[in-house]
């Protein structure tokens, strides 16, 4: 039966590691989806856009929250991408999905469209400071976004398992995601 892991977390929180380390141990081929992939796809001039991606800074001191909003044409990229999840898995590809659900709608989508298959959420979670830290050392973050996802990323979500990154690696993350799924 095809399986699908979902790797739900806020920006920085390490899912990309966690997915590669997971592809290295399963049993069946497992592709990964990224997220950042399809907003990749993105015309330039879609940030900045209402119907793209804005970020709002929320006061001027140095750290900040950036509040992200997503425009029509973002919705609609991310319908598309979660859509895309389900079509790859009814070609029988096992999946491990590296997504950031901002709220249990998302989550709902995903129980509508996988309803065929094997899948399960899993919360990776990190404390703030560590994502901060994170933010800084990445040179492709937005730092004050991971303090604005922080406060509403898992809210009302359910998981079938919750892992703290900063306490485990990728390759321990894997191990367990694999061991608790038996993949």
């Amino acid at each position: 039966m095809t399986t699908i892991i979902i790797l739900n977390g806020i920006s920085s929180v390490g899912k990309s590691s966690a997915a590669k380390e997971l592809q290295k141990i399963t049993q069946a081929p497992f592709l990964h989806v990224r997220g950042d992939s399809f907003l990749e796809m993105l015309p330039p001039q879609m940030y900045g856009h209402e119907d793209g991606i804005t970020l709002n800074r929320l006061d001027e001191s140095v750290d900040a929250a950036i509040e992200i909003h997503m425009g029509s044409a973002v919705r609609r990229l991310l319908m598309g991408f979660r859509c895309s999840v389900a079509t790859l898995a009814a070609q029988g590809n096992n999946l491990i999905v590296d997504d950031v659900m901002l709220d249990a709608t998302d989550q709902n989508v995903y129980e509508k469209i996988l309803r065929p298959f094997a899948f399960y959420f899993v919360g990776l979670h990190a404390p703030l400071a560590t994502l901060q830290q994170r933010e800084r050392n990445r040179k492709n973050r937005i730092a004050g976004l991971a303090k604005w996802q922080q406060k509403r990323l898992h809210e009302g979500i359910k998981y079938d398992l919750e892992l703290q990154t900063s306490k485990m690696d990728a390759a321990d993350i894997a191990k367990k995601i694999a061991s608790v799924f038996k993949i």
